[in-house]
């Protein structure tokens, strides 16, 4: 096995020489094709993830991640200290969230109620003392508590970065999000420290803030890529049933997800 391992690692790099070098349409292809499952691992991940409201298929998703799979072909250098796995999954995905932001697909109903449900947290919020809960904020705007989580769900998953987006480096030009990333494979001590205190804290406040099933729910979806459907199988309870949980649990998280030390 270690044998067919090494020989496969061997034709790729081969592949890799002809395309990097002469920019080889059929070794590109090659590459294009060995690399395929990060395409459908990226499609399958976001797709899962995306609110209802978002309209579009699963084959324009694919169109999308291919155009990022090969947009990180020709931009990818390999004498930096990053791998073309790590690199490409980024663009992929990164090509895929840009793609959802041009084609502006939260509906203006949907922003409409989300500028009133945050006014109404804006004014329950002081008086209450404490963060409102979908149900108070719900019999302020007249709406249902589910319909306030799902609109909040869908704002948050709206205002997602895209890593292509430009942003300002220290000499104030623009430059790609992409370029300042570096592989996260080998972290440094002081980082690997700090991911592990940030870890501890995040799931310190997932235990107070959710319940066992929510806890279990978002565990299964975050951490086990298991769909709603599989989810519910497991829990027995229907596919509907763990969206609404999954949708309720974000509602409450979304305050502590959206801070910079987490």
């Amino acid at each position: 096995m270690k044998n067919v391992l090494q020989v496969q690692k061997n034709v790729s790099q081969s592949y890799w020489k002809k395309w990097i070098e002469d920019r080889d349409l059929d070794a590109g292809d090659t590459l294009m094709q060995i690399y395929m499952p990060l395409v459908h691992f990226q499609v399958n991940r976001i797709a899962h993830r995306l609110p209802s409201s978002v309209s579009i298929s699963r084959d324009d998703l694919h169109s999308l991640a291919l155009m990022g799979l090969y947009d990180a072909l020709e931009k990818f250098d390999p004498k930096r200290d990053l791998k073309f796995e790590t690199y490409a999954s980024i663009r992929i995905s990164g090509n895929i969230l840009d793609g959802l932001r041009k084609e502006d697909w939260l509906p203006r109903t949907i922003r409409d109620k989300a500028k009133k449900i945050e006014n109404a947290i804006e004014k329950l919020e002081p008086t209450l003392e404490r963060k409102a809960t979908p149900e108070e904020i719900a019999l302020y705007t007249g709406y249902s508590s589910m319909e306030v989580i799902n609109v909040m769900n869908d704002v948050f998953f709206s205002n997602m970065l895209s890593v292509d987006e430009q942003i300002k480096d220290a000499g104030d030009g623009q430059v790609n999000f992409i370029e300042t990333i570096k592989d996260h494979e080998t972290l440094t001590p002081e980082e690997m420290l700090l991911k592990d205190e940030q870890n501890k804290l995040l799931a310190k406040r997932i235990e107070t803030e959710l319940n066992e099933k929510e806890q279990l729910v978002i565990s299964l979806y975050y951490y086990e890529e298991l769909t709603f459907t599989e989810i519910g199988t497991i829990i027995n309870l229907s596919t509907s049933r763990v969206s609404q949980i999954h949708a309720k649990s974000i509602f409450k998280l979304r305050d502590l997800l959206s801070k910079k030390n987490i």
